[in-house]
């Protein structure tokens, strides 16, 4: 760590000899402590440059510098799409560029249909926006930004799903210390799972080798939220890998599946705070645990999951706590990820 201004100053008067007044409003005082405030924001602005030469500190367009020399590049983010229903006067043409929309944001549909006698026609549409903001629940969409002659209604009544955010520092740094550090070559373990995860929307994956004999791989991922894939992420995984694999090898992707971890439990809460909002930051604390044990770990702990209730702003003490309808951890299989079930909490 640099020094402080207060260290430099002091070591800049030790310089000066006693026989000079430097008290503070003395005229070397003032002087040296000019230049050691400057200082100070160099000495500090250098080890911030120095931070950005190196993998475990870098950030932003740094890391990305970093990164690529080992042939990696940040995974970008993706536009969610799926189907919406749109309803109308029989004959109408429903053109693949009109936009239909949610509450905050809009979508673009990608193909052309004409409603039939039945009155309506479905169609493949995408967010307008990229990111994991797309993934709209069903209902979501619900109106056109601009009235178009002969449709009079449109819903989704599906979710959305394929919209991933930018893959994060962390997530990318985790990629470049996996290929530094797990050597990846002839179609090893490693090399199908940095082949998996350099797929844009994927969040982790797991290699079993020989899974239904000589010459098979099964390759199982979740996406970039730690949620089971949906097909779409299957199927462009499958085709990625199967444009690099070695010859012969014979390759299956599938999601990961999932365990929804349902909690209840009894909170004492602090002075002013309200069920519904430590509620509310309990799953977020509950959630970012789950998703550090997916593909990582084993079990999903009952000890750690008290101690992520008492680390809740809010939350003084807790009883009657059950995991799925326990007092134990849960294991979790080979090809398990835990998801944040219900959240029951009362006083």
């Amino acid at each position: 760590m640099a020094d402080d201004k207060d260290t430099i100053q002091a070591r800049m008067l030790s310089d000066i000899p006693d026989q000079y007044d430097k008290t503070e409003g003395s005229f070397y005082w003032d002087n040296t402590r000019s230049v050691a405030i400057e200082l100070e924001s160099k000495y500090s602005e250098q080890e911030s440059i120095l931070d950005q030469g190196f993998a475990e500190t870098a950030a932003g367009v740094y890391l990305e510098r970093k990164v690529a020399e080992q042939g990696l590049s940040r995974k970008l983010a993706t536009y969610a799409s799926g189907i919406v229903k749109i309803t109308g006067n029989i004959g109408t043409t429903v053109n693949a560029d009109i936009k239909v929309a949610s509450d905050a944001l809009t979508f673009t549909v990608k193909e052309t249909k004409v409603i039939p006698a039945a009155g309506y026609v479905e169609v493949l549409a995408q967010c307008d926006t990229a990111g994991s903001s797309g993934n709209v629940p069903t209902g979501a969409i619900k109106s056109f930004p601009v009235t178009i002659a002969g449709l009079t209604s449109v819903i989704n009544e599906q979710p959305f799903t394929g919209g991933y955010d930018n893959e994060t520092d962390e997530a990318l740094r985790k990629r470049y210390f996996t290929k530094v550090q797990k050597p990846a070559t002839s179609g090893n373990v490693y090399q199908y799972e940095q082949w998996a995860e350099e797929v844009s929307g994927v969040g982790g994956a797991k290699v079993f080798p020989l899974h239904a004999g000589p010459g098979t791989v099964k390759v199982v991922i979740m996406d970039a939220n730690k949620k089971a894939a949906p097909p779409a992420l299957i199927t462009s995984t499958a085709g990625y890998i199967e444009s690099v694999r070695p010859i012969g090898a014979m390759v299956t992707v599938a999601s990961a599946t999932e365990v929804a971890i349902n909690i209840s439990v009894t909170l004492v809460l602090a002075e002013g705070f309200t069920l519904e909002l430590v509620t509310s930051a309990l799953e977020i604390m509950i959630e970012e645990y789950l998703q550090s044990v997916a593909f990582v770990g084993t079990t999903v702990s009952y000890a750690i999951i008290g101690s992520k209730i008492l680390e809740t702003n809010g939350i003084e003490d807790y009883s009657n706590l059950l995991v799925n309808g326990g007092t134990l951890s849960i294991i979790l299989g080979d090809e398990n990820i835990p998801v944040l079930g219900t959240v029951t909490a009362t006083l």
